[in-house]
């Protein structure tokens, strides 16, 4: 079938295109398939609602968009428009190729059809975000020079008459707009300064451009038909990894700090569900995060399941009953995992979580600041924002990186309905997220980041970024400890076991203590195996110093023994014991002796471990053989009732089914053709949509119809009709009996029929 008669309705056009084509069709707007239509004419209908096509639209880009205002204003909705005066229209704007292409892509959507002559479905109007019209207006003036200049030349009155239109709609109804009115008036000096877009009396129109330097983002003319040119910046693919593996070793170590913080004291939940500013402060204090950070990341574990709320085990002191947040039980696996394993586990969960953790902080509309593990964070959005913006990076190529502000250009031309969620705000503020989750490195998108992104060996490219472990240390003589790189696993849990973090980074620094030395021996470490592994693993003499505080720390752990009796306390030194039973830490623990190195106690073996040790008595802990104990405690724990919904794509039609649902269309037409005239009755499938496929066959022919109605009481009846108007559930119609224009609602209309 050829274009030079164009199909009166989209029903008809679709009706002539191939099984393929149609597949093609279904696949890009598969809401259509829901339910499955039962012929092409209530396809046709169903791709015409305003519901339908306003979904697709959103994928559309500003040309697009913009030949669909061309057509609007040429009346396509209504008439063929010839292609030569959509061409016309667009003049130098844009090349025939690229209108060629945009064509195609709303041909391939069935948001047009036809190609010699072009029409398009009326609603296809409301797709378009900005006013019917715009590009009629001039803009060559209003160069950001011209903008700056003219706002630095306005009084304050005026400020705060443009700002609250860029902070809202941009179209404002004054009376002020009228011609005659005082030049004194804001609106008129606006007017004058060009700030402002005369519309008629009552109305102005803040322009685009002057929006965006008000709110601090870059200028750039919303009306251009071509995409903003990307003034990128070059950087070695390695230095962007290696930024991005430092960035994740960052993430891990900050994420084990939070929740060691959160395993010694769980944070009471609010009862909204959220986490209190007061308990955000205590976890920053206890990490010596920023609350920015710690917000954060507490968000990204909670999307990977690594703290939950709910009832910890043990209670901590003093328990209200209320919820708490602390770790799950994930925790332990995480832990012990690889870097590479655990920074992918905190990526995938922060790339898809359904939540927008730079809100929090914000004001809500109460005034109120956006607790983290809020509601308020919620935001169904964010993994499809997330996804768009690291897709554009990706676009750039390896190590190629682009300013924020060029982002939110490039996405705003590209997505114009969703411009407000590409600004430059959110825009900065989920590709610094992305940057701290080491998906994104000096603006460039890392390869483990777009190997995360495009479902990749996400894990496998961090670890080809990450450093090579190393098994060595360099211990200094003031007892500190550099090791130069990233450990063996096995390593750093014996070394973090012997000393405490004092830095990190790309070299992280350990302090060896009295304290770090003791908790190594407490876990069944002797003073010997304390020696080797320092001879062993340091490329730098050991200190006669560290040798030393090794052998007396020794000497003294260990004198006392503690057990379960309830539990008991030994020595060999019958003096150190009766030191002890004359403490205060005896009469706490209620000791009673029971020989001259022995005594018991009814406390726990781990209470009477800490009333010792805080006493200065340095005790170990031992079994009934008389072997070290591993007293250390592994924190709260809660258990996880509930996973938080991550982003899920909705399911997708296979091209098997989709072609098997077109046959079936095929087969309806027949069936319907068959039929005769088409009457439509309640209880019919997909009766609903048929019956507005025929209204809006009827309203386009301007045919009369019948149509069966069933009022609010129930009461039944035929009448002789003329629709005016179909949508939001309702049909305007003009009843011949009455001469009246009457409102009936769509589902209480049992029956529809052409009137010859």
């Amino acid at each position: 079938m050829t274009d030079t008669a164009v199909p009166p309705d989209l029903a008809a056009w679709l009706s002539s295109r191939t099984d393929n084509e149609l597949v093609s069709i279904l696949t890009l707007r598969p809401d259509l398939t829901v339910p499955p239509p039962t012929t092409i004419g209530v396809l046709g209908g169903r791709a015409e609602q305003r519901a339908s096509i306003l979904r697709c639209a959103d994928a559309l880009d500003t040309l697009a968009l913009t030949i669909l205002e061309i057509l609007a204003l040429e009346g396509s909705h209504e008439m063929p428009v010839e292609r030569e005066r959509l061409d016309a229209a667009v003049g130098k704007r844009a090349t025939t190729k690229a209108v060629d292409k945009a064509l195609g892509f709303l041909r391939e959507r069935a948001l047009v059809w036809g190609t010699g002559s072009i029409r398009m479905p009326p609603a296809a109007r409301d797709a378009v975000p900005w006013r019917i019209g715009r590009i009629l207006d001039p803009t060559e003036d209003l160069t950001p020079e011209r903008i700056t200049d003219a706002l630095a030349r306005i009084g304050e009155g005026e400020r705060t008459l443009l700002m609250t239109l860029a902070r809202s709609s941009p179209t404002g109804r004054t009376r002020d707009a009228a011609p005659g009115t005082s030049e004194d008036r804001p609106v008129q000096k606006l007017l004058r300064a060009g700030l402002l877009i005369w519309l008629d009396e009552q109305t102005v129109e803040l322009p685009q451009q002057v929006g965006q330097a008000l709110r601090g983002e870059p200028i750039f003319d919303p009306t251009s038909l071509t995409p903003p040119k990307r003034a990128s910046t070059k950087y070695p693919l390695t230095d962007v990894n290696a930024a991005a593996a430092g960035e994740a070793l960052e993430l891990i170590r900050h994420c084990a700090l939070i929740i060691e913080a959160l395993s010694i004291t769980p944070a009471p939940a609010l009862k909204a569900g959220g986490l209190g500013v007061r308990e955000l402060k205590r976890i920053t204090k206890a990490t010596g995060l920023d609350e920015h950070r710690v917000s954060l990341l507490l968000e990204v574990l909670a999307a990977a399941s690594l703290i939950t709320s709910g009832t910890p085990d043990p209670l901590p002191p003093n328990d209200s009953g209320e919820d708490y947040w602390g770790p799950t039980p994930a925790v332990e696996p995480w832990t012990t995992a690889t870097p590479a394993s655990r920074w992918q586990t905190l990526a995938a969960a922060w790339l898809d979580v359904q939540r927008a953790p730079w809100l929090i902080g914000m004001r809500d509309p109460n005034d109120k600041p956006v607790a983290a593990l809020s509601e308020e964070v919620r935001s169904p959005a964010a993994p499809r924002d997330r996804r768009t913006i690291l897709e554009f990076l990706a676009e750039l190529g390896p190590g190629n990186a682009i300013a924020e502000g060029e982002v939110s250009r490039g996405l705003a031309w590209r997505r114009p309905r969703a411009m407000s969620r590409y600004a430059l705000r959110p825009v900065s503020k989920m590709i610094g997220e992305a940057t701290a989750m080491g998906i994104v490195a000096r603006g460039a998108l890392s390869t483990p980041g777009k190997a995360l992104l495009h479902g990749g060996d996400a894990e496998a490219a961090m670890r080809a970024a990450l450093p090579e472990p190393i098994d060595y240390v360099l211990i200094q003589a003031d007892l500190t400890l550099v090791a130069p790189g990233p450990l063996e696993p096995d390593l750093e849990h014996r070394i973090e076991l012997v000393a405490d973090v004092e830095s990190a980074g790309a070299a992280t620094v350990y302090r060896i203590t009295e304290n770090s030395l003791r908790r190594a021996l407490d876990v069944g470490m002797s003073a010997a195996e304390l020696h080797a592994l320092f001879a062993a693993h340091s490329r730098t003499p050991v200190p006669q110093g560290l040798t030393y505080l090794i052998d007396d720390v020794a000497r003294r752990h260990g004198r006392l023994r503690a057990g379960v009796a309830a539990s008991f306390v030994r020595c060999e030194d019958p003096a150190l014991l009766a030191e002890v039973l004359t403490s205060a830490a005896a009469e706490q623990l209620a000791l009673r002796a029971l020989a001259p190195t022995v005594a018991i106690s009814q406390a726990p073996l781990n209470e009477v471990m800490r009333a010792l040790d805080a006493a200065g008595f340095a005790p170990a802990g031992e079994d009934a053989n008389g072997i070290i104990l591993d007293l250390r405690s592994r924190g709260a724990r809660i258990p996880l009732h509930r996973v938080r919904s991550a982003f899920r794509q909705p399911a997708i039609a296979t091209d098997e089914q989709l072609t098997r649902l077109v046959s079936e269309l095929r087969a309806g037409d027949r069936a319907s053709r068959a039929g005769g005239r088409p009457v439509l009755a309640d209880g019919t499938r997909a009766t609903g949509s048929a019956t507005m496929a025929l209204l809006h066959t009827a309203l386009k022919a301007r045919r009369s119809v019948s149509i069966g109605y069933v009022d609010a009481q129930g009461v039944a009846s035929q009448r002789i009709v003329d629709p005016v108007n179909v949508g939001g559930g309702q049909l305007d119609a003009y009843v011949s009996a009455t001469g009246e224009v009457r409102r009936f609602t769509l589902h209480r209309i049992t029956s529809v029929a052409l009137i010859d």
